[in-house]
């Protein structure tokens, strides 16, 4: 039987991060990622904003906190390794009323104790550097930027190949069993002895949890973001990044407007609950996955808890005319006529039994297994910093 020190389950980009973290840790050893798709990030980091995220608003101390400072840096030193072009481009958060300015204060003192250069600013300023965006009070947060993580995971598969190692595509898991204190990977692509595994399944994760003999401390809950990209006569309506002021209470940062890397601006996302855990449209159904998060008692907390912003949010997903007036609030001028719908992304949101969305990063160790349990944004941004969290884990537990 082939044999592996360490075997990472997803292609995604913290999967791929973390197979860097172990080369780069342990010279040497082989290293074996097995991804079900036919190519590299395909599902949330093929469909991420581009966004590299300063680390403002998440909670000091926090593995987010932390890793993503961490990440960026290591990111940004990637893409000028690899020459991947990055754009430290600026973004501004707003308050588009008095009822908003405490909690954006809240986010900028977050940004002080996390250590990101930022900027109190005032209307005139707000207008200086985004002239069509509305509010009364915001942060400038210069150091934010954009990039193409699908390149920048491309770029990771080809030195993780370089150092030894093996990424093999169309080699979908589906058991993990023990053997002699190691685990066999079971996959399309054959099995693996693995001295180690690591599950960066994404969507799948906590499936895969299951495979290790362990229970899901969390279940995963996909959520649909959809979006809309500027026409191009309306690219003078964002220059950089506009974001508004997030509900502190939900993991979701709202609508927004991205600078792409490539040209062009992304407006959105929303975010509904997908009827499949790659539910990239209504009508994408898989009833088993339906079922299972519907048959979660988790899943009914939170939605009586926040049925009305769930109502909303599928609202703008079937109104056009909605979506508009969302974006409208940011950006009074956006027209319906400047939007053109583009491809949606899924988000795995991990849910806890007792009905709250995991905000923080969650990676659990199951001796030589660990399973990063809960990744969402900014763990593009925060990947190579990841890894090298995740990589410490198994360390510890060798």
């Amino acid at each position: 039987m082939e044999r592996a020190d360490l075997c990472v389950v997803g292609g995604g980009i913290v999967g791929l991060a973390t197979a860097l973290a172990f080369q780069e840790r342990h010279p040497g050893k082989r290293v074996v990622v097995l991804e079900k798709e036919g190519a590299v990030g395909a599902h949330q980091t093929g469909h991420n904003s581009g966004v590299l995220h300063s680390g403002i608003y998440y909670k000091p101390g926090s593995l987010k906190a932390r890793n993503c400072r961490a990440g960026k840096k290591a990111m940004e030193a990637f893409c000028r390794e690899e020459n991947i072009p990055y754009d430290t481009c600026g973004k501004v958060i707003v308050a588009l009323d008095s009822s908003e300015v405490p909690k954006l204060r809240n986010i900028y003192e977050r940004g002080v104790a996390n250590g990101v250069a930022s900027e109190w600013i005032g209307k005139e300023r707000l207008r200086e550097l985004e002239p069509h965006a509305n509010g009364v009070q915001a942060i400038h947060v210069p150091e934010s930027g954009i990039v193409d993580y699908g390149q920048v995971c491309i770029a990771m598969e080809a030195k993780i190949r370089r150092g030894g190692g093996d990424v093999r595509t169309n080699a979908k898991v589906t058991a993990l069993r023990p053997e002699a204190g190691e685990r066999v990977v079971v996959s399309a692509a054959g099995e693996i002895q693995a001295v180690r595994v690591v599950n960066c399944a994404g969507l799948y994760s906590d499936r895969v949890t299951e495979f290790s003999g362990a229970k899901r401390p969390a279940r995963i809950v996909p959520f649909r973001g959809e979006y809309y990209e500027l026409a191009p006569e309306a690219h003078h309506l964002c220059r950089t990044l506009i974001y508004p002021t997030p509900d502190p209470n939900f993991p979701f940062l709202g609508v927004h407007f991205t600078r792409m890397i490539g040209g062009g601006v992304e407006c959105g996302p929303n975010a509904v609950l997908a009827l499949a855990r790659e539910g990239y449209t209504w009508g994408k159904i898989r009833p088993t996955e339906l079922f299972d998060t519907l048959s979660y008692g988790a899943f009914w907390k939170i939605a009586a808890r926040y049925w009305r912003t769930g109502a909303g949010e599928i609202w703008r997903s079937l109104s056009k005319a909605a979506f508009v007036r969302a974006l409208q609030r940011l950006v009074p001028d956006v027209r319906g006529e400047h939007l053109v719908k583009v491809p949606a992304g899924v988000r795995a949101q991990a849910l806890a039994p007792d009905g709250t969305l995991v905000d923080d990063f969650l990676i659990d160790s199951q001796g030589p297994v660990v399973n990063v349990l809960n990744a969402p944004s900014p763990a593009a941004t925060s990947s190579l910093a990841i890894g090298t969290t995740v990589v410490e884990h198994l360390d510890r537990s060798a």
